[in-house]
């Protein structure tokens, strides 16, 4: 008779961890979250280099006189590698994306079996 009341807090236990297996791990809202995470560092970035270009060539004209050609120069490569940082980003997300969907496909990455003379 003791065992009754194991069995039920078992089944019990069972029945909830395989609720909780079957409820998404992410809300809808948490994923608009990590999206706008994402294009807001993209952005960041993008600046960041505008502004790390447009300061170098500011200085450098500054200091040699050559106003605002060196500004310009410095600008445009700031933006260059502000654009080349976004596309690192963004391949680097593409990777984890797809990563996560290969590991979601069920027999995604598994080695067929049997024979292939087909």
């Amino acid at each position: 008779m003791s065992d009754d009341p194991d069995r039920a807090r078992l089944r019990a236990l069972e029945a909830r961890i395989a609720a909780a297996k079957g409820q998404d791990a992410k809300s809808h809202t948490e994923e608009h979250y990590s999206q706008a995470h994402l294009a807001w560092r993209m952005v960041i970035e993008l600046v960041a280099g505008l502004g790390i270009g447009f300061g170098i060539g500011y200085g450098l004209d500054y200091l040699l006189g050559t106003q605002p050609w060196l500004m310009v120069l410095f600008t445009l490569l700031g933006f260059a590698a502000g654009v080349k940082t976004m596309i690192g980003s963004a391949q680097e997300i593409q990777g984890r994306v797809s990563a996560e969907a290969a590991l979601k496909e069920p027999g995604a990455g598994a080695p067929r079996r049997g024979n292939d003379d087909g």
